[in-house]
Parts: C-alpha cells; sequence; structure tokens
C-alpha cells in the first residue's frame, strides 16, 4: 500500500466535507423553522407553506420574500453572476 497517506488524507478531508455540509442543512433547517414558527405555518410541507403565502398581504409577503433571499442568496461573485443579479 504505497499511497496509505494519501488515502488516509482523502479520508479525512471527505469527512470534513461531510461534516460541513451536514451543518449548513442544520443551519437551513433551523432557519425555516423558525419561519414556520414567525408566520404559524403548522403544515411542514412545501404545499402548506404555498397556502399560507397565498393567504399572506402584500406587506408580509414582502417580508418573507426579502428574508428568504438574504439567507438563500447566491454567494457567487463571478462577474457573470453579478450582472445576472442585478
Amino acid at each position: 500500500m504505497k499511497n496509505s497517506g494519501l488515502k488516509g488524507a482523502l479520508g479525512v478531508l471527505a469527512v470534513v466535507g461531510f461534516a460541513l455540509a451536514a451543518r449548513k442543512i442544520s443551519e437551513k433547517r433551523k432557519f425555516m423553522k423558525g419561519i414556520f414558527e414567525e408566520y404559524d405555518i403548522k403544515e411542514r410541507t412545501p404545499f402548506g407553506f404555498a397556502d399560507k403565502i397565498r393567504e399572506m398581504d402584500d406587506e408580509k409577503y414582502a417580508e418573507l420574500k426579502n428574508k428568504m433571499k438574504e439567507k438563500f442568496a447566491s454567494k457567487c461573485y463571478h462577474n457573470s453572476c453579478r450582472k445576472e443579479n442585478a
């Protein structure tokens, strides 16, 4: 096993990548749970979320939309991405 050190390093990188992905998923879940509680959404499905959005007035919808854009906005700083978003 000539490359056992390399295999170990790749294994460690895979574990770190998995941990980072799991942390990001848990942060998104916490955010969505907060949104569900704040807007009193009982049903935890996309259909329940859509039904509640349909019932909202324009002001609350704009507030929710801004929160979602802020949280889930693309972090891409490439010139082509900036032109599309602007």
